[in-house]
């Protein structure tokens, strides 16, 4: 290898990377703690910073020390590879387009976030449309004459493509549909949670959960935002979630899922720590660590045992008087509005709505002012149920108004691969009910950290699904599960 030029990449890499956590901690402080009046200079800042991180990306240094190195061994060559698919990717992209998208994306954010508060659409149409168009201009410099959808995808899940998505989700469809409908029809019908649950006492259990799922406080934080989500990586992995008393199931299992995120950030191999090869490889991965968190472990029969116990404790008695129903409260099939409140059985088919509304807006086909009226023809025709206002259709997600098209095929990329993971940890685990029903769920913490998060970015995602499984990834193991637990629950 040629020491000299690997060495003067990896340096340049770090400091890259550590200037993105600075550029992620800016957007943490604003989701959580940041007034409301700095919108407008919180976009100029991240404009500014997005500038300074486009021009260490690009730099020709970089091309140079590219041609000159000779990496040798799997680590170096991952870093390596990782650093051209940044330079490749950000010199297709104008300087000027870069910082205008993170202005944009900054102050979009809380204006789609006063939009929903108010259900105001028309308060959010304007800026997601330049968001659009900004997100279109990109695309289209990325994919350099291709799909301009698929190369907003690969910054996601490199390697997959809108045609991929959509044969993946053609192929699970019909059997969602069909489980839904024996669910939906079943004698057996598992009661919902009804009670007043304070806002303090879920945070504090909310904590202790997080902790049994190793979450490392010494590293990390929790606090409260309008969209849980997970920020950071390494030494710093901060988490969000939100608190509804009259649903305490919000609170936790948004808990859960971040953690999975930010467990996966924590367990990275130290020695990676700033590099590019330091952090998750990709959002389909992460997915997969946030939902075999939240559902497979967490809404299992064993872990809501325990789970049931301590509510409770903490709360008091809240009309269901067994483990069992409990059980069924927590996986309740409902067609309900919100994606992030889904059970199981529906989550994927909100993904599936998205995707196919993103997919055609990117293309065109779709344009902003016509959005509310697809989404809500959409939601009747899927689930069954007319949108009764903005926030519970169009305005309930983040995603869109922070420039985030292509990440919405991820979940269910994360759900298929956390099947698989599942699949394979319960043939190494078997015993892990037992600890599961005392609120451990370490076995498989710690299974998924040697098999998966402890690498990093250092294989190719399917890669490293494929290699913790022993098996190809594929949605079977999925829908295998979702049928086998579902049907037992409700008797069909």
């Amino acid at each position: 290898m040629r020491n000299d030029a690997y060495e003067a990449l990896l340096a340049h890499a770090r400091e890259t990377a550590a200037l993105e956590s600075v550029a992620g901690r800016l957007s943490w402080d604003q989701e959580t703690v940041m007034p409301r009046g700095a919108a407008l200079q919180r976009g100029e800042e991240m404009a500014a910073m997005e500038g300074v991180l486009h021009s260490r990306r690009t730099d020709e240094r970089v091309a140079e020390w590219l041609d000159a190195v000779q990496p040798e061994g799997a680590v170096a060559k991952a870093q390596v590879a990782r650093v051209a698919r940044a330079h490749s990717r950000a010199t297709k992209v104008p300087a000027e387009l870069a910082q205008e998208i993170a202005r944009v994306t900054s102050v979009a954010q809380g204006i789609w976030a006063e939009a929903r508060a108010a259900d105001d659409v028309a308060a959010f149409l304007p800026t997601l449309a330049e968001v659009i168009r900004l997100k279109r201009e990109e695309g289209a410099a990325l994919a350099q004459g291709g799909d301009a959808y698929d190369a907003l995808v690969d910054d996601y899940e490199p390697g997959m493509t809108g045609a991929d998505i959509a044969a993946m989700f053609d192929a699970m469809r019909p059997r969602l549909v069909a489980l839904r409908a024996r669910l939906l029809g079943a004698a057996r019908q598992p009661v919902a949670l009804d009670g007043s649950f304070g806002a303090e006492a879920q945070l504090r259990l909310s904590r202790d959960v997080a902790a049994a799922f190793g979450y490392d406080f010494s590293r990390g934080r929790i606090d409260i935002a309008v969209h849980p989500f997970s920020s950071g990586s390494g030494q710093d992995v901060r988490i969000t979630t939100r608190v509804s008393e009259s649903d305490p199931f919000n609170c936790l299992y948004s808990t859960i899922h971040e953690v999975g995120h930010a467990a996966y950030e924590q367990s990275v191999d130290p020695d990676y720590l700033l590099t590019p090869i330091g952090q998750g490889v990709s959002m389909g991965v992460h997915e997969s660590q946030s939902r075999i968190y939240e559902n497979q472990l967490g809404r299992s029969a064993a872990f809501t045992g325990w789970l049931y116990a301590e509510m409770r404790d903490r709360f008091g008695a809240f009309g269901i008087g067994s483990a069992e129903g409990f059980y069924g409260a927590v996986n309740r099939v409902r067609p309900g509005f919100i994606r992030t409140e889904a059970d199981e059985v529906h989550y994927n088919l909100h993904i599936m709505m998205r995707f196919d509304l993103e997919r055609a807006l990117m293309r065109g086909a779709l344009e902003v002012a016509d959005l509310e009226a697809a989404w809500n023809d959409r939601f009747l025709a899927d689930f069954g149920v007319a949108v009764d206002r903005p926030s519970h259709g169009m305005l309930q997600d983040v995603h869109w108004s922070v420039g985030l098209f292509g990440y919405f095929p991820t979940y269910t990329l994360g759900n298929v691969y956390a099947g698989c993971l599942h699949k394979a940890l319960r043939a190494d685990l078997p015993d892990l009910d037992d600890r599961m029903a005392r609120g451990d769920p370490s076995p498989a913490t710690e299974w998924l950290r040697e098999k998966v998060q402890r690498h990093g970015a250092l294989m190719a995602p399917r890669e490293v699904i494929e290699q913790a499984c022993g098996f190809e990834p594929s949605p079977g193991p999925l829908l295998e599960y979702l049928e086998a637990k579902f049907g037992g629950i409700y008797g069909v």
